[in-house]
């Protein structure tokens, strides 16, 4: 059974962009002909910049947020949850601590599913898939590490990736992660993502983000030869 194309949550000119030159612009060895005016070149080079945390925002209590109608538990142990689907590769190391003490968490559980390049999520109706679904449990420095894919979105939506945390057999976090609009909405213009039309939802008009998103936006770094994106996130939890 095929997965379909979500909805919301819950109920909650030419566009061409022309500069001097054309940048090849490697999305996931994806090979793609950008035309980017140099504001615009500037304004994703801004959305990228890595920006250092301090130690205090390290242990700032992670934000909850709905869990969705689409989480299955009980998914495949596993760092690599493409399952060969197309779309920008994005690397994400996520550490989680605790947020009284600031000290790393080794052996928590942490889960991640988010939809695909055209808004399906796998396991949907019975469905048996399962990709984009997986989790990790982290190491002895309380880390764990996922390879995935840029999410796509659906109706009423922002690009989000869902995100679960268990101590000790124990929910102790459920959140969503971000992008910022500028980065999204340069790759939904690329295959595979424009494929699905052009987005409804961006992050200002999202219902859920707006309930704390900002605190959860991932700062991505581009992965150079290896193609793709990769981002740190902290997830500090009550335990």
């Amino acid at each position: 059974m095929r997965s379909r194309r979500m909805r919301a949550d819950h109920p909650e000119s030419d566009h061409r962009l022309l500069g001097r030159r054309e940048a090849i612009v490697a999305l996931g060895g994806i090979g793609v002909i950008w035309y980017a005016s140099r504001a615009a070149r500037r304004a994703i080079r801004s959305a990228f910049a890595v920006r250092p945390a301090s130690a205090a925002s390290t242990c700032v209590l992670a934000p909850e947020e709905t869990e969705g109608p689409y989480y299955i538990a009980n998914e495949p142990f596993r760092s690599d949850i493409t399952e060969d689907h197309p779309g920008l590769p994005l690397v994400i190391r996520f550490r989680v601590r605790s947020a009284t003490t600031c000290k790393r968490i080794a052996g928590a559980t942490v889960e991640i599913w988010h939809a695909d390049a055209g808004g399906n999520y796998s396991g949907i109706n019975g469905a048996s898939t399962t990709f984009l679904r997986g989790q990790q449990t982290t190491n002895g420095v309380g880390r764990a590490e996922f390879t995935t894919i840029y999410p796509g979105w659906y109706m009423g939506r922002t690009a989000h990736i869902h995100v679960k945390v268990h101590v000790g057999g124990t929910v102790v976090h459920t959140g969503q992660l971000y992008f910022d609009d500028t980065i999204t909405d340069a790759l939904y213009a690329q295959a595979p993502y424009a494929a699905h039309g052009r987005r409804d939802t961006t992050n200002a008009s999202d219902g859920i983000y707006a309930r704390g998103g900002a605190q959860s936006l991932l700062k991505l770094r581009k992965r150079g030869k290896k193609g793709g994106y990769a981002a740190r996130n902290t997830l500090a939890v009550q335990t």
